[in-house]
């Protein structure tokens, strides 16, 4: 018996590397707000660029380095481990005094980014990486 009515395993390993690169491009340019100014930080954030060797500025270096090395796939599990240990650690420290939920608090980024951060760092970058550059796709 089928239990994929559609066939979508097929792209299982495609998709994989699809969420790996969209969401350390998303995650890279909030790194480039903080250290670069750009995008623009939206209203209520406080003033970017921000010094490097700040909270923030650190978190930003974190966000850039650790986004770019997730987004071409090189060292993803440990890489991946720590950012979604930064977020786990940004969403206590920044959008849980607001309240514990994050539709609530603005913290569904955080959230968000912690568990696939997590995932990444369990199941590896998948194709189209460096990790697995050289290894047939079986």
């Amino acid at each position: 018996m089928n239990r994929d009515p559609l066939s979508l395993s097929r792209f299982a390993g495609t998709l994989h590397a699809v969420l790996r690169i969209m969401a350390a491009l998303s995650f890279m340019s909030h790194g480039t707000m903080k250290l670069l100014g750009f995008p623009a930080a939206p209203p209520g954030m406080p003033p970017m660029p921000v010094s490097p060797l700040s909270f923030m500025g650190v978190a930003g270096l974190l966000e850039l380095v650790g986004g770019f090395l997730v987004l071409i796939g090189f060292f993803t599990r440990p890489v991946a481990f720590l950012l979604a240990g930064e977020m786990a650690v940004g969403y206590f420290m920044v959008h849980a005094p607001m309240g514990i939920i994050p539709a609530t608090n603005n913290g569904e980024a955080a959230y968000l980014y912690t568990f696939i951060f997590l995932w990444l760092s369990a199941a590896g970058a998948g194709p189209l990486s460096l990790d697995n550059a050289g290894r047939s796709a079986a």
